[in-house]
């Protein structure tokens, strides 16, 4: 769970929220509402980084899923590892 903290902290506190600034993200309440976000550069480019590769792994998922229903629905599926795996060496054969 991360960090929050009143915004009394920013004036009270301030080396430490900037020392955790630099590694994460820092939350700040107001009177318990409202929630501010501060954090390095580094750290925020972390974040987007992190972002974005989460959301082309989820695209990448969502397009095999359809592909492996299309296959599905046009026959092209094994019913044993044994079928699998002859269909595989045919495969590298047609390759080789």
């Amino acid at each position: 769970m991360p960090a929050i903290y009143p915004s009394t902290a920013l004036k009270n506190e301030q080396r430490a929220i900037k020392a955790i600034a630099d590694k994460e993200i820092v939350y700040i309440t107001e009177n318990g509402r409202g929630k501010y976000l501060f954090m390095s550069q580094e750290v925020h480019d972390r974040e987007i980084s992190q972002a974005v590769e989460e959301a082309l792994y989820e695209a990448r998922m969502a397009e095999a899923l359809q592909e492996s229903r299309s296959d599905y629905d046009a026959g092209r599926y094994y019913t044993s590892r044994e079928n699998l795996k002859s269909a595989v060496e045919r495969k590298r054969a047609e390759r080789a």
